[in-house]
């Protein structure tokens, strides 16, 4: 039975057509994907965004734009109790010369090139993500 709601909101960070990615372990399995989190009680999404990135990776951004929010249900990978939601924004790295690996559980960062023929992501809605930046930068 669904009986908790987990809101999560990411970032595609985009240069050179090539997109951030995260890769960290989370519950045994390997994880590539976006950067982002949980949102906290009592924040705003555009507050958790610059909140994760200050927290994990030492950098400021700027919000370029909304680019997506999940439609249909889907109930955690993880916890399956759990509904998830996430929203996805366009954003802007201001101070990438600070850029630092600062949580633990991100193994290493890549800027993954978003004209490559496979989906590389492996979460549902970061793979349907991954192919709206391509409809966008493509």
């Amino acid at each position: 039975m669904i009986d908790k709601i987990n809101v999560r909101v990411y970032a595609c960070a985009v240069k050179d057509k090539k997109v951030l990615t995260l890769f960290e372990e989370y519950a045994g399995e390997p994880l590539m994907k976006f950067p982002g989190g949980g949102l906290e009680y009592g924040e705003g999404l555009i507050e958790c965004l610059h909140r994760e990135f200050d927290e994990e990776l030492n950098v400021k951004i700027e919000i370029a734009e909304h680019f997506y929010t999940q439609e249909n249900f889907l109930v955690s990978r993880f916890r399956e109790n759990e509904q998830l939601l996430t929203i996805y924004y366009i954003v802007n790295i201001i101070n990438e010369e600070d850029f630092i690996i600062l949580d633990p559980c991100i193994e290493k960062t890549e800027w993954i090139s978003i004209d490559r023929p496979d989906n590389p992501f492996s979460l549902p809605v970061d793979k349907v993500v991954f192919d709206k930046l391509k409809e966008k930068y493509l």
